[in-house]
């Protein structure tokens, strides 16, 4: 465990250092687009984020070779040279992308490329264990099929969802922590070293998460791009190809195969863990193709319908619509991984619906602030601050200051002013407005 959160530090750290020369890269570079009609931001925001995110990855698995029992998986497993050929190619299409904007079916080739080339060294599905049947072998067409779906899928859903500041990094992450914690248990309880690639690329994959998160949360400074979310798609995606195609699941249990399989099937369920991300964007594109077939639109017209377009429209603030999406990002994954550990247990269940409720009803309170104790005030964002304290002691300092004429002058300004003071809470350009209508009464 040392050894991995060692390499996740490195990666981590790495990504986070790279980022800020990066964003000076891409100014420099004018991959800036102009803001679009669906876009969120106000202004236009460098994109060439993968470029960091990308060295924190090969930085991972240089620190990962090097260590003593973390080096056993690039002597005995050919998967990580494979994971970072097709990163490696990946991300080359997604710098592209985010610097020219190549066309959408040219980047849809480069993906599937990209996973053939992780197919060709050995990165593939080779079975599945399926109830009441027991495991199934997969020929090499079929394994080649079901990988290169698998890859493209996960990668155009990390896509989809990055949509506001923080959200795609977070959510990845999240699904990455839960999926970590399921394969360090089946490589560390059960001692099976089929599944140490796996923890190895959720570790890498949440380095490279959490050394961006900070230069992406909202305002963001640099946003990852395609050059970013293409790659830790990917990433996301060999892990599960991972897992999923090399352990087999006799190794796990005794018994017959039929009966190994079916006792599997809890366990089982959290090597959809990376594939939970896709439970959002899926929801949100069905949703998108419905209502824009039933504007008589086409499905792929781009508008400003989707989830996160809709808790900011409700009311929501930009910060909150993230955390919420982040709620129920974890609430499937770790759901997931509790149930595989204890299935019999009607506390996991209970639990989820409980935190279901709590999910729903933050959803239908976006005007409501919480505020943070007194002890907790150095620690939260100032909006969550309490602040009546403040006006108060500075009232009395302002009063004497300006004499009686002075405040029969001001009296229609602070008419015209009144939301001056609570502009941070209407928007940069409210604020700007009223301070013209100040400037010009006085």
């Amino acid at each position: 465990m040392r050894e991995y959160l060692l390499t996740l530090c490195i990666t981590a750290a790495v990504t986070y250092l790279l980022t800020g020369p990066v964003r000076k890269f891409a100014i420099v570079a004018g991959a800036m687009p102009e803001i679009r009609a669906r876009d969120v931001h106000r202004e236009p925001t460098p994109r060439l984020g993968g470029i960091a995110m990308f060295f924190g990855l090969c930085a991972g698995l240089l620190v990962a070779d090097h260590l003593t029992n973390l080096n056993g998986v690039f002597s005995q497993s050919n998967e990580p040279r494979a994971l970072l050929s097709g990163a490696a190619l990946i991300w080359l299409i997604g710098v592209l992308d985010d610097k020219f904007e190549i066309d959408a079916l040219i980047k849809l080739g480069g993906q599937m490329i990209a996973a053939g080339v992780m197919v060709m060294q050995g990165l593939t599905i080779l079975w599945l264990p399926i109830p009441s049947v027991g495991t199934v072998a997969l020929t090499q067409w079929q394994g080649t099929l079901l990988t290169v779906a698998l890859v493209v899928i996960t990668i155009n859903a990390v896509n989809f969802v990055d949509g506001l500041d923080g959200l795609a990094s977070g959510m990845v992450c999240i699904a990455a922590a839960a999926f970590f914690m399921y394969a360090y248990r089946i490589w560390y309880s059960y001692g099976i070293e089929a599944a140490a690639p796996a923890t190895l690329f959720a570790a890498i994959l949440m380095g490279m998460c959490l050394g961006f998160l900070p230069h992406n949360m909202h305002p963001a400074r640099i946003f990852m791009g395609d050059s970013g979310s293409m790659l830790i798609g990917l990433v996301l995606a060999a892990g599960a190809i991972s897992i999923t195609g090399q352990v087999d699941p006799d190794s796990l249990f005794g018994g017959s195969q039929r009966q190994t399989v079916h006792q599997m099937v809890p366990v089982y369920i959290p090597l959809l863990l990376p594939l939970t991300i896709i439970a959002i964007p899926a929801a949100d594109l069905v949703l998108a193709i419905v209502r824009r077939t039933w504007r008589g639109q086409s499905p792929f017209a781009a508008d400003r319908g989707h989830l996160h377009h809709r808790l900011l429209e409700i009311g929501h603030s930009h910060s909150r619509a993230v955390l919420i999406m982040y709620f129920w990002s974890a609430l499937i994954a770790f759901g997931a991984l509790a149930y595989s550990v204890n299935s019999a247990s009607m506390w996991i269940v209970l639990g989820v619906v409980i935190l279901s409720a709590i999910g729903l009803l933050l959803l239908l309170l976006p005007r409501f602030t919480p505020r943070a104790p007194m002890w907790a005030q150095a620690f939260v964002p100032p909006r969550y601050r309490r602040r009546r304290k403040a006006v108060a002691e500075s009232a009395p300092a302002v009063e004497p200051v300006a004499p009686a004429v002075e405040e029969e002058e001001r009296t229609p300004v602070a008419v015209g002013v009144s939301g001056v003071n609570g502009a941070t809470a209407i928007g940069a350009r409210s604020r700007f407005l009223d301070r013209r209508k100040a400037g010009s009464s006085r």
